[in-house]
């Protein structure tokens, strides 16, 4: 049998190793990395040297994954690398993102999990405030809370216009609607934690966000989950293995606790590309399913 090989993309300097690592305990013989690819042409290019390099049958035992930390981009470069694939020679292709694919469908499946049992409802017409909303994990977590039938809002630290931008690009791109919100002061941001039923912080790592005096006037919240694991904590009181921690009125998911869910999924992913008989798209809505049905919901 043919040597199971990932070729790994990346639009910055290096593949990340946490995705090589990953890649690696999935079960690829091999893992070949390749940096400062960064448009569609050069991975077209690279998608037709891989499956023109074995017959049709071993191409299932070859894949493309795809990194970086621009969400839009890894998904262009994912249609491109499709387009370039000359059918029955196809191979399975995974965009992931600096992990925020992952590490989002983890946070969101992990709290779904908890308003399930905790609350009998799931994201339908909740109130999700997102800090950090922005980049790309809060980002990713915005689409699919959004096309759970949430309500959802990005907070910019930075003001409201350059969340405005982001809302406007996901509506355009997933057809979701988000609304933008100024977080640029403490008080902006304690008036938004008010009528929120889940929070998620996903803000730069090592910023706190949000203080325990801040997270007082969260008396409607159900769940508050902090993906940042570099002290200090996004939201001051969720702890970094807090895993349905009681907080408030509600509960307390730490990095660590969905963390596990991220890797999990990340590396039930890789395996589907490794062991598929048929080529693959893995994008963030197969991150999504996976994590959910790892937590169970």
């Amino acid at each position: 049998m043919s040597k199971k090989i990932l070729h790994m993309v990346s639009p910055t300097a290096y593949a990340s190793p946490f995705d090589v690592n990953m890649a690696y305990d999935a079960g690829f013989d091999a893992v070949m990395a390749y940096g400062h690819v960064d448009d569609a042409a050069a991975v077209s290019a690279i998608t037709q040297d891989i499956i023109f390099s074995r017959s049709v049958k071993d191409a299932r035992n070859m894949g493309l994954f795809i990194g970086g930390k621009d969400v839009v981009l890894a998904l262009d470069m994912m249609e491109a690398s499709q387009k370039a694939m000359v059918p029955p020679f196809e191979i399975s292709v995974f965009p992931d993102p600096a992990g925020s694919f992952t590490t989002a469908a983890a946070m969101v499946a992990c709290s779904e999990k908890i308003l399930k049992d905790e609350f009998k409802c799931d994201f339908s017409n909740l109130a999700v405030s997102i800090y950090g909303g922005k980049g790309i994990v809060g980002g990713v977590a915005a689409v699919l809370c959004a096309q759970a039938g949430a309500r959802v809002t990005i907070i910019g630290y930075d003001g409201k216009e350059s969340v405005a931008e982001k809302a406007a690009l996901y509506k355009e791109r997933f057809g979701v609607e988000v609304t933008p919100a100024d977080g640029s002061t403490d008080d902006k941001n304690t008036a938004l934690l008010t009528d929120a039923d889940v929070i998620f912080c996903a803000a730069p790592v090592g910023t706190q966000v949000l203080s325990k005096e801040q997270m007082k006037h969260a008396q409607s919240m159900k769940i508050a989950a902090d993906a940042n694991a570099v002290p200090p904590a996004g939201i001051e009181g969720v702890d970094i293995n807090d895993n349905k921690k009681p907080l408030l009125n509600g509960f307390a998911l730490g990095p660590l606790s969905f963390g596990d869910i991220k890797i999990k999924t990340q590396r039930a992913m890789l395996q589907e590309m490794s062991q598929s008989e048929t080529a693959r798209c893995l994008n963030f809505d197969a991150a999504a399913r996976t994590a959910r049905a790892i937590v169970g919901v």
